[in-house]
């Protein structure tokens, strides 16, 4: 790969790098342009975008072909994005690079719960890039579930260090367990090293920290104690819960330092969302999406190709979703549930559609429900630009 600026020093860890016109994985490049000369480059490192990033040098991103070149993932999001939903998704919509699924939380005797089991048999996943997600602050208990997920063929499994719910965080996991820096380093210790003799890899993420932003600079210094697969950062705090606004400046500092492939997680509910981020970050290459794509399932196919969702392409998703659940779950009332949980969400991105949405949570009946979902698709329109909005 040529390219039309070079180097006349180099970044502290005597890389032969180009920092002048660096291209990155599938033709993106980053433009350094004080610096002459002509070069070959193959990757940029944590330590070149520090370096980089320190002497000012990163100016712009250029989109070699016009397409957005960055690898989305799905987010783990309890009770909604399940095997049935990542099915759906990935037959109507621009497909995950990796789907993340809703934490595992291992049981006595290392048994799975049958919604668990489901959700990672790979029958139910054909075609999906699928980590597991395991929500523990027991090493053993971690260990045990993954050797479960090696004999079905998994690879990566991820530790969730994010969830902010009073219940897990109480017992020390998820956020919780970022208070115990001592603990976590032991069992980051441990997992990493027996999971390597597994044969499979770990990833982890993270919020910054239980109260202060501060923690996050020891946290991230535990992090780069270990081979990561990727560092996945939603830079909140747990106080934060889904609140607030999401800390740049910390991902910033984490994007420069982590010695792992680092995520960006938090707050991209719209195409302009995501420029932002990309503008900010250029060497940035892997976003997950959690409730902006609940709300908009379209969103990653908008920011790739520029073209937003229609509601041909929403309806038949809604269709595959809802003859899903109704495979499964038996009775009105659980299917009404599960969709009401998707129609809290999918409901914003239509216009003036406050009066249905207030229709659907008062649908007792899956005619009823159905009646007022035909009528959203015949008589509202998609709004430009929306997405999911923070209340």
């Amino acid at each position: 790969m040529k390219c039309t600026k070079a180097y006349q020093s180099a970044p502290a860890c005597g890389c032969h790098t180009c920092p002048g016109h660096f291209l990155l994985d599938r033709n993106r490049t980053i433009q350094v342009p004080e610096m002459d000369g002509i070069c070959y480059t193959e990757s940029v490192t944590p330590c070149h975008i520090g370096w980089m990033e320190a002497a000012g040098s990163i100016t712009n991103i250029e989109e070699t072909d016009g397409t957005v070149y960055m690898e989305f993932y799905m987010a783990p999001m309890e009770g909604l994005t399940g095997y049935i939903y990542r099915n759906a998704y990935n037959t109507c919509f621009t497909p995950m690079d990796l789907y993340y699924t809703p934490f595992i939380s291992p049981k006595a005797r290392g048994c799975l719960s049958s919604r668990e089991m489901n959700d990672i048999l790979p029958e139910h996943n054909q075609g999906l890039r699928v980590v597991p997600q395991i929500l523990t602050n027991q090493a053993e208990d971690f260990l045990t579930v993954a050797r479960i997920l090696k004999d079905y063929g998994y690879k990566e499994v991820n530790l969730n260090l994010g969830c902010p719910s009073g219940t897990v965080v109480s017992k020390h996991k998820g956020a919780g367990f970022l208070a115990l820096t001592c603990r976590l380093d032991s069992f980051l210790g441990t997992v990493t090293e027996q999971l390597e003799v597994m044969g499979m890899e770990l990833s982890v993420k993270t919020r910054l920290g239980m109260v202060t932003p501060d923690e996050f600079y020891g946290l991230l210094d535990i992090y780069n104690q270990y081979h990561l697969k990727r560092l996945i950062i939603h830079p909140r705090l747990r106080t934060d819960y889904y609140r607030n606004t999401p800390d740049w400046e910390m991902f910033r500092h984490g994007l420069k330092n982590s010695t792992n492939r680092v995520c960006y997680n938090g707050d991209i509910f719209t195409a302009d969302d995501f420029r932002r981020l990309s503008q900010s970050y250029p060497v940035l290459d892997e976003v997950m999406l959690g409730r902006g794509i609940i709300a908009n399932p379209g969103l990653a196919g908008e920011i790739k190709t520029g073209r937003p969702v229609d509601k041909k392409q929403l309806r038949e998703f809604h269709q595959l979703l809802y003859q899903g659940y109704r495979g499964i779950m038996s009775g009105d009332r659980n299917v009404l549930f599960k969709m009401k949980e998707i129609w809290a969400s999918m409901i914003q991105i239509f216009a003036d559609s406050e009066t249905y949405g207030k229709k659907i949570k008062k649908a007792q009946h899956l005619t009823e429900y159905e009646a007022v979902v035909g009528r959203i698709f015949s008589e509202l329109d998609i709004a430009e630009g929306a997405g999911f909005k923070l209340y």
